[in-house]
C-alpha cells in the first residue's frame, strides 16, 4: 500500500514559499501557512514562466491553533525572522520531524529546534518577484533538497511536478556556491544600491568583490580542502546573468527592514574567526549593514 503523501506545514508565503508551496500541490502535496492572525486562508496568484497565471489557495493556521505534532515544516520565512517564527511552535516539533530550511545563508536554524529533528537543505538558483498575493516566477532554474538522510519516497513523485528539481547527498556543494555567489552581490548591491551588473562593470566594485570572494574562499577550503576555490569568475557570471536585478538584500535595505547580512557574510565571518581566518572585508561588510 503506498503511504500517504506528507501534509506540510509552511511559515513564510513569501516568494519562495509560494513556489515551493505550489509545486507541492501540483505533486498532490498537501500545505498549510501558519501565520498569526484572523485569516482562513491566502489566495496565491502566481504567473509562471509561460505568462500563463495560476490562482490557489492555501489554508492558514495561527500557531496558537495548531493541535496536534508538526511532521513535516518548510522554513521559507527570511533569516533575520527564523526564531520569531519558530518560537510559537516548537513544542509541535518532535525528533522524527522533518524541517526543510528554504532560505538564504547558514545557520538560520542552528539552536532553534529539538535534538535529533533531521533538517534537509533547499538551494534553489529560481527567482520569484513579487508581493502578496502576486508573486512571479522570473527564472525556473535548478533546485536542491538534500541533508542526513536517505531521499524520502515521496521526493520522486514530487521531482516530476518541480521543474529541475534534485536529490543532493552532498549538499554543501550547490549551498556553498549559492553563498559565495550572495556574499559578493547581495552586500555590495545594497550598500552601493546598484542592481547587480553593476559588479562587472565597476572597477571599485569588482576589486570589492575580489577581495569578498578571496576571503570565501579561504574559508570554505580550510572547512573542506576539496572546495575548489577560484570563484570570482563564477559569481561575476551570476552578476552578468542578473545584470538588471535587484538583489533580495538591495531590496531590503532599500526599505529600511533588516537584512540577511548575519546568515550569509556573518556565518563567513564566525567561521573564519573559529579557524583563525582573518576576514576583515566581510567583517567590515557585515558592520556596515547591521542594524
Amino acid at each position: 500500500m503506498t503511504p500517504p503523501l506528507p501534509h506540510w506545514y509552511l511559515l513564510g508565503a513569501g516568494n519562495m514559499g509560494t513556489l515551493a508551496a505550489w509545486h507541492l500541490l501540483q505533486a498532490g502535496h498537501s500545505v498549510t501557512v501558519i501565520k498569526s492572525g484572523n485569516g482562513v486562508s491566502l489566495t496565491k496568484i502566481l504567473q509562471l514562466p509561460d505568462g500563463h497565471s495560476t490562482t490557489f489557495t492555501l489554508p492558514v493556521l495561527a500557531p496558537e491553533a495548531l493541535t496536534g505534532p508538526i511532521d513535516h515544516l518548510l522554513v521559507a520565512v527570511k533569516t533575520p525572522y527564523s526564531q520569531f517564527a519558530l518560537s510559537p511552535i516548537t513544542h509541535r516539533i518532535h525528533p522524527d520531524s522533518l524541517v526543510v530550511r528554504f532560505q538564504n545563508g547558514l545557520g538560520a536554524l542552528d539552536g532553534l529546534l529539538p535534538m535529533g529533528v533531521a533538517i534537509v537543505d533547499a538551494v534553489s538558483t529560481s527567482a520569484v518577484k513579487g508581493q502578496h498575493p502576486h508573486h512571479q516566477i522570473v527564472a525556473e532554474n535548478t533546485t536542491w533538497l538534500g541533508g542526513p538522510i536517505d531521499e524520502p519516497g515521496w521526493f520522486r513523485e514530487l521531482q516530476s511536478h518541480w521543474p529541475n528539481l534534485q536529490w543532493c547527498e552532498n549538499i554543501h556543494t550547490p549551498q556553498w556556491k549559492k553563498l559565495v555567489a550572495n556574499v559578493v552581490i547581495n552586500p555590495l548591491t545594497a550598500l552601493h544600491d546598484v542592481p547587480n551588473g553593476h559588479i562587472v562593470d565597476n572597477p571599485a566594485l569588482r576589486q570589492l568583490a575580489e577581495q569578498l570572494c578571496a576571503e570565501a574562499d579561504a574559508v570554505l577550503q580550510a572547512l573542506d580542502p576539496s572546495w575548489p576555490g577560484h570563484s570570482l569568475n563564477s559569481v561575476l557570471a551570476v552578476a552578468s546573468a542578473t545584470a538588471g536585478n535587484t538583489s533580495s538584500m538591495r531590496a531590503d535595505w532599500q526599505h529600511g527592514a533588516i537584512t540577511e547580512i548575519e546568515a550569509i557574510n556573518g556565518w563567513l565571518v564566525k567561521q573564519a574567526g573559529r579557524l583563525g581566518i582573518p576576514a576583515p572585508h566581510n567583517r567590515r561588510i557585515v558592520a556596515l549593514l547591521t542594524k
